[in-house]
């Protein structure tokens, strides 16, 4: 395996890492989105965990590291529709005050943009 330099991501073994790291955030975004919309609700594991992964992966492929992985940014923008359409059907049960859900529709859609953005960039 080579090593390219002495940072912990700097070698073919730590990207293989990422690469099974990153995959493993991709899926478990996927399957949630292919899984029962009810489970995507805001107080619901995945409502929480779907924009966390994404975040992570945001943050990963920020760092430029060999091995990182994202979905095509295709992917992404479905992902974004099936989730806020999700969040917009569900959130007003839960009786947020307005400022906390223009905000957080605002983080959510900043949330998918930029992973759609950053699997653009890689794309070119």
């Amino acid at each position: 395996m080579g090593t390219w330099g002495s940072g912990n991501f700097e070698s073919d073994t730590a990207a293989d890492h990422l690469s099974v790291l990153t995959a493993r955030l991709v899926s478990e975004i996927a399957g949630a989105m292919a899984g029962d919309p009810v489970e995507l609700e805001p107080d619901e594991y995945w409502g929480v965990a779907v924009p966390c992964n994404l975040e992570l992966l945001h943050l990963i492929a920020a760092q430029g590291y060999v091995g990182s992985e994202l979905p095509k940014a295709g992917v992404v923008e479905t992902w974004k529709e099936t989730f806020m359409a999700v969040w917009e059907r569900s959130i007003d049960g839960l009786e947020p005050a307005p400022d906390f859900k223009a905000e957080r529709r605002a983080q959510l859609e900043v949330t998918f943009d930029r992973v759609a953005e950053a699997a653009r960039a890689r794309a070119h």
